[in-house]
């Protein structure tokens, strides 16, 4: 039997291994999270103008896995700021 992953699982997994790289280092996670984040961005907008213009069979779900991927290193770096009050590369 095939194991489907559901967008919120998903979300949670790339939040905690998000997490994970911010625990061991701030300033390579920080990089990290606004690349991938602005790449996950420019993705889901360019499939969104491109559904726009022609629609496709892409389906829903993928949208919202991009989604889910742009929010990711967000939340990520939001409750690492929260826990520590800041980061220690900018001191």
């Amino acid at each position: 039997m095939q194991k489907k992953f559901r967008i919120g699982e998903i979300l949670l997994i790339q939040i905690l291994l998000y997490l994970f790289c911010w625990l061991m280092n701030d300033y390579l996670a920080s990089m990290i999270s606004i690349i991938l984040g602005s790449i996950f961005l420019a993705i889901l907008v360019v499939s969104l103008v491109v559904e726009l213009v022609e629609r496709s069979k892409v389906p829903r779900w993928y949208f919202y896995l991009m989604l889910a991927s742009v929010f990711a290193p967000i939340i990520a770096a939001v409750i690492y700021l929260g826990i520590n009050k800041g980061v220690d590369w900018m001191n």
